[in-house]
């Protein structure tokens, strides 16, 4: 590695140290998640709880360890991407959703057939 490499590395990129930690978390919590499931450990209705708990904690791990999102000075930017992006994947879900339902309620009832529906108009 040469002087100039090292001089501009960014301190906000992980070390292998959480690299690793963060491989290992991301594995057990994927385990634990199949386990929860193929096991039948849980009650059936505890299952959903504890696989979307674990989701969100395996979400955090990657956020925290791979991306490096943060909220230190040096991990603004990539926090800011992240947040910007999630609202514009929650706006276009949203809007989504709303088209579709809208479309569904605008729609012409199913136990009206064609030629009632023109008798009608």
């Amino acid at each position: 590695m040469s002087a100039s490499h090292a001089a501009t590395t960014n301190t906000a990129h992980g070390s292998l140290k959480s690299y690793t930690a963060g491989f290992v978390l991301s594995i057990v919590l994927t385990l634990a998640s199949f386990g929860a499931v193929m096991l039948d450990v849980l009650p059936r209705q505890m299952r959903l709880p504890v696989i979307v708990m674990l989701c969100v904690a395996q979400l955090i791990v990657q956020l925290a360890c791979f991306l490096h999102i943060g909220t230190s000075s040096d991990q603004r930017s990539n926090t800011g991407i992240f947040i910007c992006t999630a609202l514009l994947i929650v706006i276009v879900i949203a809007g989504s959703l709303w088209v579709m339902h809208n479309a569904n309620e605008n729609m012409m009832p199913m136990q009206m057939s064609p030629s009632d529906a023109r008798a009608r108009e």
